[in-house]
């Protein structure tokens, strides 16, 4: 089994941001593999099959996706349970839930705004800004998560950096003396507004924009860049890793569709090959892949037979 993570992901995904810092905090070895902002992506869909939400992890022959199962990979490789949420106790848990996508929401709401046009006027073609205007508008309208109108994220965006702000008063990070996967859930949100929409809302805030840079220091570590096909061939010539023991399941060695049910509801199909108390993994195997396994967490997601 390869253990070297691969990262499928884009420049302005605060999802990927929120994996990239992860990695440069634990200074774990990966590499990225660049796609788009917008579907199609063609490498994406070879390997986890229709699933479109970005980023993807893979580890060989294993395919990670929503960031629930990525970060219990980074957890697991560097040693550092409290990255991921079932190490947790349950105020991280309900923390985290809140900001995912709630508070996510409201922030991208809140960055819009002449920087954010600069920022991707900057990073991307003619095409690529008009194939992803597109796409969130479709997003946007299967969407089905309750959150603020755009008229109310400014007020659910302050009222969250003051939040913040009380939870530093005497500490560096959010939960205590290290960062835990409720700073990098959180700073992924307030990334997206300063970074991408290049604003700056916290001159009243000093011990969040403190926070910020702490978080923004860790950088993105041990990364090199890797081509798509050469991640296929990764695949290809890799294995994937042990399945773990199975909890009862009427639909284990069926084929099955897995998909989110919040937004980005595109479904992945394949065999059920594996159901825990916290994902399902699903078999798939194609001519330029091999047999992959592709993981999804329960939370956040549905399965139904085909």
């Amino acid at each position: 089994m390869t253990t070297n993570l691969i990262l499928h992901n884009y420049p302005l995904s605060p999802f990927s941001e929120k994996i990239r810092c992860m990695l440069g905090y634990t200074q774990l070895p990966w590499s990225s593999v660049r796609t788009t902002a917008a579907p199609p992506r063609p490498f994406i869909d070879l390997l986890a099959g229709g699933y479109r939400r970005i980023p993807v992890a893979q580890i060989g022959a294993d395919i990670y996706c929503d960031t629930r199962t990525i970060t219990t990979q980074v957890a697991r490789l560097s040693g550092r349970p409290e990255l991921a949420l079932e190490n947790c106790d349950g105020e991280i848990n309900a923390f985290v839930e809140r900001v995912e996508p709630v508070i996510f929401m409201s922030c991208v709401a809140s960055a819009f705004g002449i920087g954010i046009l600069r920022t991707l006027w900057a990073e991307s073609t003619v095409a690529e800004l008009i194939n992803a205007a597109k796409d969130r508008a479709g997003l946007n309208r299967s969407m089905r998560v309750k959150v603020a109108p755009p008229a109310k994220a400014g007020r659910v965006v302050s009222d969250f950096c003051k939040e913040l702000e009380g939870r530093l008063e005497d500490t560096d990070f959010l939960f205590g003396a290290m960062p835990t996967v409720a700073d990098f859930s959180a700073y992924h949100c307030l990334w997206f507004i300063r970074e991408v929409g290049r604003k700056n809302l916290w001159r009243k805030r000093p011990r969040t924009l403190a926070w910020l840079d702490r978080m923004r220091a860790f950088g993105h570590g041990a990364r090199s860049e890797l081509d798509a096909l050469a991640a296929l061939d990764v695949a290809m010539t890799s294995e994937p890793a042990p399945l773990p023991a199975n909890i009862d399941n009427p639909l284990l060695g069926r084929r099955v569709r897995i998909g989110p049910t919040d937004y980005g509801l595109n479904t992945s199909s394949g065999t059920l090959v594996a159901a825990t108390e916290r994902e399902w993994i699903i078999a798939r195997e194609t001519a330029k892949t091999g047999l992959l396994h592709v993981h999804f967490p329960r939370h956040g997601f549905e399965i139904r037979a085909r």
